[in-house]
């Protein structure tokens, strides 16, 4: 019997709205099949690397899967570009050495030049910072060697990295450098309050990064946004203990990459060092901070709230007479409340050279209950206006 096209054409079109809706999973390229051993002895980095080789090289895609189990991997970069898109989930732990001969490089896993990735699983980051920390003296030594992030994307673009969880870090948790359109969700950090350079999230050269639904406990920035970063939002994310929210230090290097579209909001900050802070080295290069906006934030016992700071200088000595030359603009403080540990709860301190200009504070509502006194705001070399409740009273 001749079944005709157009008798067939219901079944194909169902058959393909089918597809649509549960598209295919892609291949699954087990890290266990490759010689991996989940015992926390045996170096698996061999057996991760031929999973990732053959599901990056896999035309249409890939899936490299860690199941349950702690694993112990060297550094390594799992490279790009693949054929597809490729999932890396880790159900999990991943464990970095404690051998000292192997701590002085600058990652432990990475990604790099890969398009369309997907980091997940629910597993962990076990970064063994502890054994290392001693090891930074880069605070007096200007020629230290290097401690490894614990995961550094280089180059890596329309991706999602969620649900990972990542425990004392060596150096950085995540570094984010040349990165496009890549969105970090449900990450957990967590890291001692004193351990050093162990920022959160550092993001630089990068554009359009979203980052949301986060806890960050730390010893330094929660979140740092460094020199030509653009259209980063960041929302509902927690930190402290850490060093708060900074965009800085600017105007090191990086002549004319500028920092411009940044949106902080509905976040929340617990004992940090800092709350939402720019920073910019004095004397510096011109660059450019601009059209920055931290909204909807909420303060407990937060030291320096508030703080635009243009004579940043962390170790001595420092020249107090120089001035920056980065140009800060059209930066937005609103609805940015709770309590600080600082008298001055509010501290723009601009650049003579390059006053700070357009700086709005919009119902600020911060309270001091320490012993200095009444709760106090400081402003120099500053255009702007103040909105709507000022606490403390505003000095714009």
């Amino acid at each position: 019997m001749t079944v005709s096209f157009i008798h067939l054409l219901p079944l194909l079109l169902s058959v393909a709205a089918a597809v649509f809706r549960h598209p295919p999973t892609p291949a699954t390229f087990n890290v266990l099949s490759y010689g991996a051993l989940p015992n926390r002895i045996t170096d698996s980095t061999k057996a991760f690397l031929g999973a990732w080789y053959d599901a990056c090289g896999r035309e249409g895609g890939g899936r490299v899967l860690v199941p349950q189990g702690t694993y112990m991997i060297d550094s390594v970069v799992f490279a790009g570009p693949c054929k597809g898109p490729i999932d890396f989930i880790i159900k999990g732990s991943l464990e970095a050495s404690s051998n000292p001969k192997k701590f002085f490089v600058d990652h432990w896993i990475g990604f790099r030049y890969v398009d369309r990735l997907r980091v997940g699983g629910g597993g962990f980051l076990l970064g063994h910072g502890g054994a290392a920390w001693h090891y930074n003296d880069c605070a007096t030594n200007s020629r230290c060697r290097p401690l490894p992030v614990t995961m550094r994307l280089d180059f890596v673009t329309n991706s999602i990295i969620s649900h990972i969880r990542s425990i004392n870090s060596k150096n950085s948790h995540f570094n984010l450098f040349a990165c496009h359109n890549l969105n970090m969700s449900n990450i957990q950090i967590s890291a001692p309050e004193d351990s050093p350079n162990t920022d959160g999230i550092h993001i630089g050269s990068s554009t359009k990064i979203k980052i949301r639904d986060s806890s960050i406990r730390t010893g330094d920035d929660c979140i740092s946004i460094l020199s030509g970063s653009h259209d980063i939002e960041v929302t509902r994310v927690h930190c402290g203990p850490g060093h708060g929210f900074s965009i800085g230090s600017l105007g090191g290097s990086h002549f004319k990459e500028f920092v411009t579209g940044i949106v902080i909001r509905n976040s929340t900050l617990h004992g940090t060092q800092n709350g939402l802070r720019i920073k910019t080295w004095a004397p510096s290069m011109p660059s450019l901070a601009s059209d920055i906006i931290f909204d909807d934030i909420i303060m407990v016992d937060v030291n320096n709230p508030i703080f635009i700071d243009q004579q940043y200088c962390p170790r001595p000595p420092c020249n107090l007479k120089a001035q920056s030359k980065v140009q800060i603009k059209n930066v937005t403080f609103r609805k940015v409340r709770g309590t600080s540990s600082s008298k001055v709860a509010v501290k723009i301190q601009c650049s003579k050279h390059v006053p700070c200009q357009g700086i709005n504070l919009v119902n600020i509502n911060l309270a001091y209950r320490g012993p200095e006194g009444r709760v106090e705001s400081s402003c120099f070399n500053v255009q702007g206006k103040s909105y709507g409740l000022q606490l403390p009273s505003g000095c714009l």
